[in-house]
């Protein structure tokens, strides 16, 4: 691994690239920034200092901070609002496709586990960016289950209430304009797009 003292601008620019489309950015935002950092770390040069005093020792601390501040918290936090719906909107219809039915009972283990799954969302969500569905299905087994196994443990699993069918569909509607933005920066920033 490289010292993160003695970075190229180059290496800088992909650590912070890498960074930033991991944390969902749109691919404008990443070559806007990208350019303004590049423009950053090539006056530090001509001034004589290193890329490390523009960015500090830490260049993916660095990233993550201008990335943060680059989204505002309003936006982040709608953004995961609707990850949230979207990650138990998916488990919800999961659920209702394999079991062929229109309603499903809510018991006491099925909040558990959507509790779980949707602090664990938010976090990761916050913190890191983006989950996607293989990690939203990894905190959904990994997560989700043992606290689904101690809430049958502890309180049973009593009915609460009935959920139709067309809960899905509606919680996986918020999600859908982040999908579709997030399907078009991947496309526009994929190699070989011009």
């Amino acid at each position: 691994m490289t010292d993160q003292r003695t970075m190229t601008n180059q290496q800088i620019l992909a650590v912070c690239r890498s960074n930033w489309e991991y944390r969902g950015l749109d691919g404008t935002s990443v070559r806007e920034m990208l350019d303004e950092l590049s423009a950053h770390l090539e006056d530090a040069v001509a001034a004589g200092r290193t890329p490390q005093d523009v960015v500090g020792d830490d260049v993916k601390k660095f990233a993550a901070s201008w990335a943060r501040a680059r989204t505002p918290l309003a936006h982040r936090l709608l953004r995961t609002a609707a990850m949230v719906c979207v990650v138990i909107g998916s488990l919800i219809l999961a659920t209702f496709l394999l079991r062929w039915t229109t309603e499903r009972v809510v018991s006491v283990d099925d909040v558990a586990f959507w509790t779980v799954v949707a602090a664990v969302t938010v976090a990761w969500e916050l913190r890191r960016g983006s989950l996607g569905l293989g990690r939203s299905l990894a905190v959904a087994l990994v997560a989700g289950l043992p606290a689904v196994l101690l809430s049958r443990w502890l309180g049973g699993d009593g009915a609460l209430f009935t959920l139709p069918l067309w809960v899905a569909p509606v919680l996986l509607l918020p999600g859908l304009p982040y999908a579709v933005a997030d399907a078009r920066s991947r496309k526009s920033t994929a190699p070989g797009v011009a």
